[in-house]
């Protein structure tokens, strides 16, 4: 039937179901009957009391198959008023549901050979829990008499367990799924025949139905654990009645009534499948009476290590009860050598090790009884007058000292986790590395006095000030930090205060890597901060290091790609990665050239740690500290899925413990910042389309959509991205999407007029403005029809050269002209326009992070005047919707934010085209 409909499955609620089974288990269907909401789709035979006496009635019935019934009957069990039977098969479903979800299920051939799931094996509870269902089961839930006995109704429990079986082999099946299997069995919906699987799936399925669970009780004749050999003894437990335990050599000696008739072969199957965990467990079973089995001391300490894959595969360990006491253990990192001052440790590579310190009753054990314990052959060790159950692998690490880096030990102090010997265990850290964790932990604490330098010609804020002496902590402890404040919060000077504090102790240069848009930047700050230190550019033609042993060298990302080898090749005393976004991708040319390059301590500044993904987390801070948060495919596994894919609270919290000490990150919003910065206010500026516009945006949508249906993979995200380019491109100027370079523009944009009021505006109040689109096309067309109103104007984009960049900047700080046209990906970072108090988003990137830094090249320290935002949005488009989702924070407003437009390539063909669709008036 499909998808029921919301008033269709409220209505069913209130319907009386029968469940009919059917084989195999997921052609099981429900039928619905009473006041239907909906057509009926044929008629059941059921008993119903009439005066007193049951009779057979026909009744018109809806049936849904189990699948689609699910839902309906999980919703009855909530909704006040529901049939009593649709409650009571609500219930079944969580039940079955819960059975699912903790892998409950095994595969199988039905009696009619088809293939199937079931689900099981069962523990005690849950056949009790189906037991309490069944027992509790309405007459009406089970009306239909048994085919072949007219007047008997079905048995409960059998009914109840064929509807949990049902629904555990509906659950693995799904449109993809024969293409993970690699084919169709026990993967699609369709009924497979494999009755040449009948004897493996007895064997598999063994305690299923009969009620029978094995189990092995470990325990010693006479009590002697220093020499007598260990014996495994086998026992049957009845599933119906947990009470009934039956030791093996019993059931074989005809004591196993109460178990059931076909109990012995039960329970030689369980002990099969259970000998994957435990071979030793053959043995057993070449036997004819497997009952028990005699265990040599290498068998011991492999049952010791088996017991919890036993368990799972449903045969559990009981070891005896006086052995049960186990030593407690806590790993503590701390330092293999003696204890050297911090930065000599992290600069030098010192190594640290997990100690495992081991108690008993809380009482730590003394040396000569690590030894005992290091000596003994099997898992029973005699301390303090009693014997104690040891872990092999616990003794085994007693014994040894995992070796630690310097940086994995205090990651390890961080998180409360390392990783030893391949398994991630809880650690302690242990005093000196304690002391350590404290103060980074808290950048303001600590004794160290470090004020601005006395060659600062600054007055550093208080933030910039606590900035600088967290950066004088990190470096001085041979740490790297990344400086995350805010764009135009000062990242600049409190760096060269850094330097200008590391200098009389830490000699040798600091090498500034930066775009090339800020060379200018930093040399001019340089030169005003600290008059007098040497400054030199490591760029263009003749670039040389000769000379440069102190103060700072500038070269660009593009240099550093060029001259690699020389850079890697002289002595720093620190390096820094301006805009260190950057090198967020680890593979590139640039990442690895920057990370050939040896100094005392490294920093990344940057406003943006994560535009897009945590491993562009791990790329700066990889960089900074390298190995902190281990290797790229480990911080995936470990840290990136579950927080990006799973939304594990606890992972992030435990990464943000581990990176804070590293990633300082202020906002102009944080207290005591705010106050420094004159307001802003953002206004999102809707705009209608012309004429013009709405028919390319029509016919755009309409082209792009025929073709994207018929695609996929790679080549629909392609299309997805090129309509959603298309679309921008119409809804800034019909001249952009059509390549008009010299058509007329006036009249026919919604956005330019609004931009022409806007600029009216601006310029009679004798304003400053910047106008960003990410497009620079558009931006040479707004520069064209702006030179034709007269209105002066400079226009940066990624092709600017380097001195006409600088040389802009200077004009428009010294007012020659009054609108700075710029392509947002060339000059969204890193430039300092405070003299504008207008900035215009002419089309919008989606991704907040990116217009904010754009916009901070206004607003940031040293603007005096309140700033205005103005984002361009055209009404009825796709730009309205994602401005939309991003102010409301839904779901795919998250992705927007973490995935830009390419997430919007992974919407289905409904929700793109709901997306695009063009609305309102035009």
């Amino acid at each position: 039937m499909g998808t029921i409909a919301p008033g269709t499955a409220a209505g069913l609620a209130r319907c009386t179901p029968v469940f009919r089974p059917a084989d195999p288990h997921r052609e099981g269907t429900v039928a619905f009957h009473g006041d239907l909401p909906a057509d009926p789709t044929g008629e059941l035979t059921i008993l119903t009391p009439v005066d007193g006496v049951v009779v057979e009635r026909a009744v018109p019935v809806l049936t849904l198959p189990v699948a689609e019934a699910v839902p309906v009957l999980s919703r009855a069990r909530r909704t006040p008023g529901s049939d009593p039977a649709a409650a009571f098969w609500g219930a079944v479903v969580v039940v079955a549901l819960q059975l699912v979800a903790r892998g409950r299920v095994v595969p199988g051939v039905s009696p009619g050979g088809f293939d199937t799931w079931r689900a099981g094996p069962l523990d005690a509870a849950d056949a009790a829990r189906l037991r309490e269902l069944a027992a509790a089961m309405p007459a009406t839930a089970r009306a239909e008499p048994v085919p072949g006995a007219p007047g008997t109704l079905a048995d409960p429990l059998g009914l109840v367990r064929a509807f949990v079986d049902a629904v555990a082999d509906g659950a693995p099946r799904s449109a993809a799924a024969p293409l993970a299997a690699g084919g169709p069995l026990f993967a699609s919906r369709a009924p497979n025949r494999v009755p040449q699987l009948r004897p493996w799936s007895d064997e598999l399925s063994a305690g299923l139905d009969s009620g029978v669970r094995a189990s092995l009780r470990v325990e010693v004749p006479g009590g002697d654990y220093a020499g007598a050999a260990f014996h495994a003894v086998v026992q049957a437990h009845s599933l119906a009645d947990p009470a009934v335990v039956v030791d093996a050599e019993q059931l074989w000696a005809g004591a196993g009534h109460r178990l059931g008739a076909d109990a012995r072969l039960e329970l030689v199957r369980a002990l099969r499948r259970a000998a994957r965990a435990w071979p030793a467990l053959e043995r057993l079973l070449a036997r004819s009476a497997p009952d028990r089995l005699v265990l040599d001391d290498g068998e011991v300490t492999e049952l010791f290590a088996a017991a919890p894959r036993l368990a799972a595969a449903g045969v559990p360990v009981h070891w005896p009860r006086e052995l049960v006491r186990s030593l407690g253990a806590r790993a503590v990192v701390g330092r293999a050598g003696p204890t050297t001052a911090a930065g000599s440790v992290f600069a030098g590579g010192g190594l640290f090790a997990v100690d495992w310190r081991l108690a008993l009753g809380g009482d730590p054990l003394t040396p000569a009884e690590l030894d005992r314990l290091a000596e003994a052959r099997r898992p029973v060790v005699r301390l303090r007058d009693e014997w104690v159950l040891v872990d092999p692998d616990l003794a085994r690490r007693a014994r040894g000292r995992e070796p630690l880096s310097a940086i994995e030990a205090l990651g390890a102090a961080l998180t409360g986790t390392a990783e030893v010997g391949g398994e991630r265990v809880e650690v302690e850290a242990d005093d000196w590395l304690a002391g350590l964790r404290a103060r980074i932990q808290d950048p303001d604490s600590g004794t160290e006095v470090v004020e601005a330098p006395r060659a600062l010609a600054a007055t550093l804020r208080d933030y910039q000030l606590r900035g600088l002496r967290w950066l004088a902590r990190m470096t001085g402890l041979g740490l790297g930090a990344c400086l995350a404040d805010d764009m135009g919060l000062g990242k600049t000077v409190t760096l060269i205060a850094l330097h200008l504090h590391r200098a009389p102790t830490h000699p040798g240069p600091t090498l500034v890597v930066c775009p090339a848009s800020l060379l200018g930047n930093w040399k001019r700050e340089v030169t005003c901060f600290a008059p007098g230190t040497p400054v030199r550019r490591f760029h263009g033609p003749g670039r040389t290091l000769d000379g440069a042993d102190d103060g700072f060298v500038l070269t660009t990302y593009g240099t550093l790609r060029q001259d690699a080898d020389r850079l890697a090749g002289h002595a720093w005393g620190l390096v820094v990665a301006d805009e260190a976004q950057h090198v967020k991708n680890p593979a590139s040319g640039t990442a690895k050239a920057l990370r050939a390059i040896r100094s005392g301590a490294r920093v990344a500044l940057t406003g943006t740690p994560v535009e897009n993904t945590l491993s562009e987390l791990w790329a700066v801070l990889d960089w900074t500290t390298p190995g902190l948060l281990g290797t790229a495919a480990g911080f995936r596994a470990r840290w990136a899925k579950p927080i990006e894919a799973d939304r594990d609270e606890a992972a992030a919290a435990r990464l943000a413990a581990l990176v804070r000490p590293f990633l300082l990150r202020r906002r102009k919003s944080d207290p005591g910042i705010a106050p420094e910065l004159p307001p802003k206010t953002e206004t999102d500026r809707p705009v209608a389309l012309t004429h013009e516009q709405a028919a390319l945006y029509r016919a755009a949508v309409g082209e792009a959509m025929d073709r994207i249906r018929v695609a996929d993979g790679m080549a629909r995200r392609g299309l997805v991205m090129r309509l959603l380019t298309a679309l921008k491109q119409v809804c800034n100027h019909p001249a952009q999407y059509l390549r008009e370079p010299q058509g007329a523009l006036a009249g026919r944009s919604g956005k330019l007029e609004l931009l022409d009021e806007l600029l009216g505006t601006i310029l009679a109040e004798d304003g400053a403005v910047l106008v960003f689109t990410q497009y620079v096309r558009m931006g040479r067309l707004l520069e064209r029809h702006l030179a034709d109103r007269g209105v002066r104007t400079g226009f940066l984009h990624g092709g600017t050269p380097v001195p006409r960049r600088e040389e802009l900047v200077r004009a428009f700080d010294a007012g020659e002209f009054p609108v700075f046209l710029l392509s947002l990906k060339a000059a969204g970072t890193g430039l300092n326009l405070t003299r504008a108090d207008h900035v215009v988003h002419y089309d919008r990137w989606w991704n907040p992070a990116v217009e904010d830094q754009a916009t901070d090249r206004a607003y940031r320290i040293g603007q005096t005047r309140p700033v205005q935002v103005h984002r361009l949005v055209a009404e009825g488009t796709v730009e309205d919707r994602i401005a939309q989702l991003l102010r409301g924070k839904r779901d795919l407003a998250d992705a927007v934010l973490s995935g830009g437009e390419a997430a919007l390539t992974e919407l289905t063909d409904a929700e793109l085209a709901d997306l695009v669709e063009l609305r309102g008036g035009r």
